[in-house]
């Protein structure tokens, strides 16, 4: 899952306003195991049916910062620099149930830039959708350009 940055942007040439283009991930449930493995994350709600519905879910799923690192990776290939993020933070309105299909769930990323700070930082709302519905809200990201 990458995300395609033709030119880097500018401090300089950027105004509040500017809108990102929207980038649609697929989620599998074969993600969520993947995911799940490689942070140590081994809670059954994220890949097993009767567990999660045992604790009133709809079903399996995703883990909050699966979906927060799609987001971050998304404004990282953007900004062109691993460490052009430099704060953020955000909160988990909905869920994301994931269903034992080869379709999955689609994920929407949106951004803008919201205001200019201090050279070279601006911050941007970003926001993760499902279905229209936001799952992940993040009102709070810096990100240092050049």
């Amino acid at each position: 899952m990458t995300v395609q940055s033709v030119t880097r942007p500018r401090y300089d040439l950027l105004e509040p306003g500017f809108r990102l283009p929207s980038r649609a991930f697929r989620m599998r449930r074969k993600d969520l195991v993947r995911y799940g493995g490689a942070a140590r994350d081994y809670n059954p709600i994220h890949w097993d049916d009767r567990t999660a519905t045992g604790f009133g879910l709809p079903g399996p799923i995703a883990q909050g910062m699966l979906t927060m690192g799609l987001a971050l990776g998304y404004l990282v290939e953007w900004a062109g620099d691993p460490g052009a993020v430099v704060d953020f933070g955000g909160r988990f309105p909905r869920l994301v149930p994931v269903p034992d299909d080869d379709a999955g769930v689609e994920l929407t990323v949106e951004a803008s830039v919201a205001e200019k700070l201090e050279p070279p930082k601006v911050r941007v709302n970003l926001a993760v959708r499902l279905d229209g519905a936001k799952v992940l809200l993040m009102p709070k990201v810096i990100v240092a350009l050049r």
